[in-house]
């Protein structure tokens, strides 16, 4: 026999309450009910648990132990309640560097569901596999590593299956599934005092013979941006966007990243200038592929109509 969470809450009721009586009233059940509960955990487990006499109720040594373990698992039981009831009263939207840029405050007006929370999270998933997160808002692919037995797209069984792109990003991770919502420019970012601050647009050439500060984790430059044998002088490794900021501020190197970082995260120190004649950045929403949020048809039709409005 198992041990149950119905076992251990009846053995903690007739501890606090001293009798089977005053714990089946408590737990809304028979006295019955809770003899036959504490019995099986005492099967259950091997060992007798309660001292019991005509005057007298009390742990054995061994119980007191046993309680204590029980009190432990109720309590974290209850808090995974909270955790899962949190998740149903708010949609955790998250992001490794910016939201949705300059579409963020546009799209909290237009949403009418649950409190839409926005998390940073500085991980590949931007808080999704952390479970941080509900959705996450990505701008880089994960390695390109399909799951042939994963269904995906049209017909895969997501209440939104038929608002997924099927020829978006294969994710390393089949346990995600993912919808395009909109385009990005590509901005430069440089100390204010450098020379190409003063421009109104740079490319990428133009910073060919500067320090890239570069975070192949969360980012969203790599060295393929600039044409083959014309890359950066040295690449320099970071980790986050207040990092990468940093080292810009200070002139110790330049970057690029997308305009939502640019709306998002302005610094003393540090000019963004536009990029020309770059691709693109792709935005795109993930989320559990098992696990939906309900109201995540909305959350990706709102998001594509704020693109669509730029």
């Amino acid at each position: 026999m198992d041990v149950q969470l119905r076992h251990l809450r009846a053995l903690v009721a007739v501890v606090d309450t001293g009798t089977f009586t005053d714990a089946a009233a408590e737990l809304g059940t028979s006295q019955a009910a809770v003899s036959r509960s504490v019995a099986a955990l005492e099967t259950a487990l091997g060992v007798r648990i309660l001292q019991r006499t005509t005057r007298h109720l009390a742990p054995t040594p061994t119980g007191d132990q046993i309680l204590a373990g029980a009190r432990r698992i109720l309590a974290e039981t209850a808090h995974l309640h909270r955790i899962a009831e949190q998740s149903r009263s708010e949609l955790r939207v998250g992001y490794a560097w910016a939201a949705l840029g300059k579409h963020t405050r546009r799209l909290q007006r237009a949403w009418t569901g649950a409190p839409l929370v926005f998390v940073q999270s500085n991980t590949a998933t931007a808080g999704l596999s952390e479970g941080a997160a509900d959705v996450a808002v990505l701008r880089r692919g994960l390695p390109a590593v399909a799951d042939p037995g994963a269904p995906s797209g049209p017909g895969s069984g997501t209440p939104a299956d038929q608002l997924t792109t099927p020829l978006g990003p294969a994710l390393a991770d089949p346990r995600f599934d993912t919808a395009l919502i909109g385009l990005e420019n590509r901005c430069a970012a440089i100390a204010t005092d450098n020379p190409l601050a003063r421009r109104r647009t740079v490319r990428v050439e133009d910073l060919t013979r500067y320090t890239v500060a570069i975070d192949a984790r969360t980012g969203t430059t790599t060295p393929g941006l600039w044409p083959p044998g014309q890359g950066p002088a040295a690449i320099r490794s970071t980790h986050g966007v207040d990092e990468w900021l940093t080292l810009i501020a200070a002139g110790q190197a330049v970057g690029i990243t997308s305009e939502a970082t640019a709306n998002q995260n302005p610094r003393p120190g540090v000019a963004y200038r536009m990029l020309r004649a770059v691709p693109k950045i792709e935005v795109w929403l993930a989320w559990w592929r098992d696990d939906p949020p309900a109201q995540l048809p909305d959350l990706i039709r709102l998001g594509r109509e704020a693109y669509a409005g730029s």
